[in-house]
């Protein structure tokens, strides 16, 4: 079933599934996009980092997270894009090996524009919140 404008309601929740975070990808996106040394030198990371270790960079967190929302919700959604997103967080970094799980609340719907805010939050497998973030989706309408 394709979700339309009209299928969301203000409280609505979506489980959107979980994702496996690997050394290789973290390395792999920072050397593209965020060519940080806490992002791709694990061995100097383990000594200097305040972390201790390799960490995700942020927008490798929002690409994830992203992944997630496509996956668990947009892909059955008639979306037509999104116009922007506010209240961007990253609460805590993300490791290697950390398990991804994101979940979505909607928090306001614009009958005029067709505009669905969203609030996402992904945590890690301890259950703490490593990433939040509000879209605002425009979804197709029903047609009479």
């Amino acid at each position: 079933m394709t979700l339309l404008f009209e299928d969301f309601d203000v409280g609505d929740r979506f489980d959107l599934g979980t994702y496996a975070v690997s050394e290789a990808e973290i390395r792999e996106f920072a050397e593209q996009y965020d060519p940080q040394w806490f992002h791709t030198d694990p061995d100097r990371a383990r000594e200097e980092s305040m972390y201790g270790e390799l960490i995700a960079s942020g927008w490798h967190t929002a690409a994830m997270t992203m992944r997630l929302l496509v996956d668990g919700l947009l892909a059955d959604a008639a979306s037509l894009g999104a116009k922007g997103v506010d209240e961007l967080r990253w609460w805590r970094p993300v490791f290697p090996d950390d398990v991804l799980s994101a979940t979505v609340e909607v928090v306001e719907c614009d009958p005029e524009r067709g505009l669905v805010r969203l609030s996402v939050v992904t945590r890690n497998e301890a259950g703490e919140k490593v990433f939040s973030m509000v879209g605002n989706v425009l979804f197709a309408r029903r047609t009479e």
